[in-house]
């Protein structure tokens, strides 16, 4: 069903003290604030594929009363509970130390965007604590209500459905805790435990599925991954006239290149891949792309940690395959957080060497522990030494801004390496306000496997710091271009900027990068890689 409640409908909500006790009202869904639920058949795949991690794969809908529960549910999920507060010091640290200081009560786009109070990160968290009370702690057994305790019933696990699949993991409320208790990983914890049950939804399963299988998150064959990426070879000869080298799965290089598989399957993100293709042919870097590890997102991450480790396992396996020295990891969000925070205790450390660029001779220091160094220090890095040759003027059409996504940004600090790139291939850039960008962004609100369109109305509340920050530069600078370096984002931020801020599109920055690039051997550019009249072009 298409969704088309406008922005002014939308905002009829306030953030009034609720006239309940939260643990009195049910959760209530409706089209727009909940993902359709996983396939058995993809549940059934990936609990073959995991060794029974994905238990109870059934036919539900979360609008029903009855969710086909297993007979000893309550069981199972105190086993569950019981597993992970043993396995996780900081996951049973996160349950007890929580004051309820309510500092990031406002820093959730979803209670931003909707007002509804348990999307306060400190009540979605009280949703697992109130039973974590109940059931594994004394005062809660005795006093009950009184210690915030709850009892376990159907309604609670309906709740935990409904508000931890409302959660992008993208841990800004985290960045403002006092005590650094990281609310993302209750999410994750909460999600594992409703796996137990048989219930999660299709739009994280089936590309984690996809990628256990193929490689890749969209399920493309090694020999159609291939011939999509000749089409772009044809594509960028067709607009420079240079026919740009492609190796693929070939041993001996030094370097393995990964990257979403989002990007070369949909616009915007075409356009990205097409620069990597573009900036790795200029420089002559020895390097290969491979169609087995074919994917830099890791969906694991939003499904469980053996899924995690697997996926990110993958990636290295094809490396050490492949003979290279380190990986150049693209423009992906999660897959920069799985790698810099928890790859070092699930794989670690990485079996390769650390990266050193064969133009410049930088040694990246910062990826000894990973091997892997992201697209941006690279480029940062040539720009840095002057070793490509670049007409921002080309980009002179635009003025742009930038969307730090949250896993970079806060999960491993790429702050600055963006925006230096960005400078150095557009004449026209402007900061959204300080409270919105660098650590503090705003989620894109599809991340963390919600970006489906079923789940639209949600994305737009949850878009609404974003997108009321992009209309303020949009309206002060004229920005009509948001820059990002994440997939996932340039998949979410098309429909939130075209609802909040229209007018203003989405690009990844290598998409800037290849159309400022001087190539050897071009012919005089006319169009962008959009295909659009460049500037002062007649």
């Amino acid at each position: 069903m298409a969704w088309n409640v406008k922005p002014e409908e939308l905002l009829q909500y306030d953030y009034k003290v609720p006239s309940k006790n939260w643990m009195d009202v049910p959760p209530e869904f409706h089209p727009g604030n909940w993902c359709y639920p996983g396939k058995p058949e993809i549940v059934n795949y990936l609990n073959d594929a995991t060794h029974g991690k994905f238990p109870h794969a059934h036919q539900w809908v979360p609008t029903d009363e009855d969710w086909k529960l297993p007979e000893n549910w309550r069981e199972i999920v105190k086993k569950a509970f019981s597993e992970r507060l043993d396995k996780y010091r900081s996951f049973k640290v996160f349950m007890d130390i929580c004051v309820r200081c309510g500092a990031c009560a406002d820093k959730c786009h979803f209670y931003i965007g909707g007002g509804d109070p348990k999307n306060m990160p400190v009540l979605r968290a009280e949703l697992l604590r109130s039973i974590y009370r109940g059931e594994f702690t004394l005062a809660g057994k005795l006093l009950g209500k009184l210690a915030g305790a709850r009892k376990l019933e159907e309604d609670v696990i309906k709740e935990w459905f409904l508000y931890f699949y409302q959660c992008t993991e993208c841990r800004r409320c985290s960045l403002f805790c006092p005590y650094g208790i990281d609310t993302a990983e209750i999410t994750m914890m909460a999600r594992e435990i409703l796996h137990e049950l048989g219930l999660n939804i299709n739009w994280i399963l089936e590309p984690a599925a996809n990628s256990n299988r193929t490689g890749n998150h969209m399920g493309i064959q090694p020999h159609a991954y291939y011939d999509m990426m000749q089409f772009m070879v044809d594509d960028i000869e067709d607009i420079t006239g240079v026919k740009v080298n492609c190796p693929v799965n070939e041993k001996g290089h030094e370097v393995l290149f990964i990257t979403p598989s989002g990007d070369i399957f949909a616009d915007p993100g075409t356009y990205t891949y097409m620069g990597y293709l573009m900036l790795f042919h200029e420089i002559g870097l020895d390097y290969t792309w491979s169609t087995y590890a074919s994917e830099g997102g890791n969906f694991g991450l939003f499904t469980s940690d053996s899924m995690m480790k697997k996926l990110n396992a993958k990636m290295y396996a094809e490396a050490k395959r492949l003979g290279v020295k380190y990986i150049i990891g693209g423009e992906c969000g999660h897959m920069w957080r799985v790698i810099n925070q928890y790859m070092d205790t699930m794989n670690g450390p990485s079996p390769l060497e650390t990266p050193v660029s064969p133009i410049t001779g930088t040694r990246f220091e910062n990826a000894a522990s990973t091997g892997m160094i992201h697209i941006t220090e690279f480029t940062a890095d040539l720009m840095k030494h002057n070793k490509l040759k670049l007409d921002p003027s080309r980009n002179d059409h635009l003025r742009v801004t930038f969307h730090d996504s949250c896993n970079p940004a806060r999960a491993m600090g790429l702050l600055d390496e963006p925006r230096y790139v960005i400078k150095n291939v557009c004449n026209n850039f402007f900061e959204m306000p300080e409270d919105t960008i660098r650590e503090k962004t705003f989620c894109c609100a599809g991340g963390s496997g919600l970006n489906t369109d079923e789940f639209m109305e949600m994305r737009m509340r949850g878009g609404l710091p974003r997108g009321n920050a992009l209309r303020y530069v949009q309206e002060k600078h004229d920005v009509n271009m948001l820059a990002t370096i994440c997939a996932i984002d340039r998949a979410t931020l098309p429909p939130l900027a075209n609802y909040w801020a229209p007018g203003v599109d989405v690009t990844g920055v290598h998409e800037l990068v290849a159309n400022a690039l001087v190539m050897d051997g071009e012919k005089k550019r006319e169009t962008n890689l959009r295909g659009e009249d460049l500037p002062n072009v007649e």
